[in-house]
């Protein structure tokens, strides 16, 4: 045990401890970073503490080496605590929840060692160890400096009012909002923890349920389709920050100008809105069972309570007009038995693609290649029937590198060889560190951007309808903060019928949408569904549509 002898060396060290151990609970994140500022903010758990610490200390019975090792580990887990209550809505947009994110947490783990060299994988591997260590030192020597001056009576009876008086302010604020102390203190973490074992008992407890006034999905002849084959293509972390960065916009003007002429040179149209997606930063699954259900799914648990359910999707509405239903998962490596709930004819997952080249990252297969490989397995001409085809891109998923080159020649894309040694290896070269993820993410977004104007330009049927949906916004990192959680959508097809039905449901002509979203993204299908029925009730395509008023491509 530390004593101090010397009067102003203790009343430093109480200084250095309150101050230390103030700060290990009331920091805050300094975006878009890993790291951490202050706001001089005070912690009423640390309050708490030093007020029974200097209680103990004045009845002669001041805890022990092992104790104070003890709280120096819980005392580490609450600093980890708030580092990830802080963190997480930083860099991802959302809290996070340990119940179910730390599900993801093996695959987050591949997926980082398969983009980063070894030696960079063992780097931060030590430096999180060693980290760590060395976080739970500087707790216990604050804790043991605390103790330590507290055995002199005068910085011991000092710490004890002024931690009564903390904790007294913070109750009285707690109880009666009027008296607004509560602002000079940071959130605790003890309530995080509260909320996050909350989250674990919703779980274990099965007690999520969905909304009981959900409608079904509306029925819907498709007749304004002909037949048309139909692709749902789910663009990875396409969201509304493309177009309104300025400096994003200025950096993919050059691809979506490609994609706008391969619209125009093979007589199609295209008609664009925003959607607001129920996740951000991550979780894709949830906006893609939102929108083929109808319903909004915006936590794990209310998308395992969906799956044990019976709900006509999306998928089953075009079953029951006699479309082959497929679904293209190039990112899917292990069994899927829950995808059986949407209905799918086929599931085509990694192995079913039988890529041949080079892995491009955790992920490995390019979304230009799974595109071809739409086309070539289902929807070659011929005598068959119509067919829906919905695919989940990757290439554009997080850490957003390496991107992989865009290959001209789309029949030697499906060649034993895909991609000649010297275009890997400059493809790779010129790829960012996995910290630049902004820039990696422009990089990303062009590569599917042009991927989908070669297709349309070379390889998609003629009467194609081609519906491009972003899944969610990338993670807060990227897109700078409070930004909102819209994503885009694109009709792209050769059916003026079609886009004028869709004009009358809110989209407009071109590529960049307007600035408001026709709302959250379970009614996406319900629309679509409706637009693509001309004897639908509420159908308004024989309303005047001022097309010159719609933002251009």
């Amino acid at each position: 045990m530390v004593t101090v002898r010397s009067g102003w060396v203790s009343w430093l060290a109480l200084g250095l401890a309150l101050i230390g151990l103030n700060l290990a609970l009331s920091f805050h994140n300094l975006w878009p970073t890993l790291w951490v500022t202050t706001r001089y903010e005070l912690s009423v758990e640390i309050a708490l503490l030093v007020l029974i610490l200097a209680a103990l200390c004045g009845l002669g019975k001041p805890p022990s080496r092992r104790l104070l090792s003890g709280l120096a580990l819980v005392l580490l887990v609450f600093v980890l605590g708030r580092y990830m209550e802080v963190t997480a809505p930083s860099l991802y947009g959302r809290r996070i929840n340990l119940y179910w994110d730390a599900q993801h947490l093996p695959r987050v783990a591949a997926m980082l060692a398969e983009a980063l060299p070894t030696w960079q994988v063992w780097l931060l591997s030590a430096l999180l160890f060693l980290g760590l260590m060395l976080l739970y030192l500087v707790c216990r020597w604050l804790l043991q400096a605390l103790v330590g001056a507290m055995a002199e009576t005068g910085p011991r009876r000092f710490a004890l009012v002024l931690s009564a008086m903390l904790v007294a302010l913070y109750g009285a604020g707690y109880v009666g909002p009027q008296i607004n102390t509560l602002r000079w203190f940071s959130l605790p973490v003890s309530l995080t923890y509260a909320q996050q074992l909350g989250f674990v008992r919703t779980a274990l407890a099965g007690a999520a349920t969905l909304d009981s006034n959900a409608h079904p999905l509306p029925g819907s002849s498709l007749d304004r389709l002909a037949g048309a084959d139909m692709l749902v293509l789910f663009f990875e972390s396409y969201g509304a920050t493309t177009l309104d960065r300025p400096d994003f916009v200025h950096a993919l003007d050059s691809p979506r100008s490609t994609l706008a002429r391969a619209i125009e040179l093979s007589d199609r149209e295209v008609v664009s809105a925003r959607v607001r997606s129920p996740t951000f930063g991550g979780a894709s699954w949830l906006a893609h069972a939102t929108f083929l259900s109808g319903i909004q799914v915006t936590e794990n648990d209310r998308y395992e309570v969906l799956l044990t359910g019976e709900r006509e999707t999306l998928v089953h509405r075009f079953a029951q007009q006699g479309y082959r239903t497929v679904g293209f998962m190039p990112g899917l490596r292990q069994a899927w038995p829950e995808g059986s709930f949407y209905g799918y004819d086929q599931i085509y997952d990694a192995s079913a693609l039988r890529y041949p080249g080079p892995a491009f990252g955790w992920w490995r297969i390019p979304d230009q290649y799974a595109l071809a490989q739409v086309n070539a397995m289902e929807l070659t001409p011929g005598s068959r029937q119509p067919v829906l085809a919905v695919m989940n891109s990757i290439t554009s998923h997080a850490p957003f590198q390496p991107v992989p080159p865009y290959q001209s020649n789309w029949q030697a894309l499906l060649s034993p060889q895909p991609f000649g040694a010297d275009t890997v290896a400059q493809a790779t070269d010129g790829n960012g560190a996995v910290t630049a993820m902004a820039d990696n993410y422009v990089r990303a977004i062009d590569y599917v951007l042009t991927s989908v104007a070669g297709y349309l330009g070379q390889r998609g049927p003629d009467e194609l309808v081609l519906i491009v949906i972003g899944d969610h916004q990338p993670a807060a990192q990227v897109t700078g903060p409070d930004a909102s959680w819209d994503v885009p959508v694109h009709v792209i097809a050769r059916n003026p019928p079609l886009m004028d039905a869709l004009r009358a449901q809110g989209f407009v002509t071109g590529l960049t949408p307007g600035s408001d979203n026709l709302g959250p993204m379970h009614t996406l299908a319900g629309r679509l569904l409706q637009a693509f029925d001309s004897t639908a009730r509420g159908d308004a395509t024989s309303k005047r549509t001022d097309r010159s008023s719609a933002a251009p491509g």
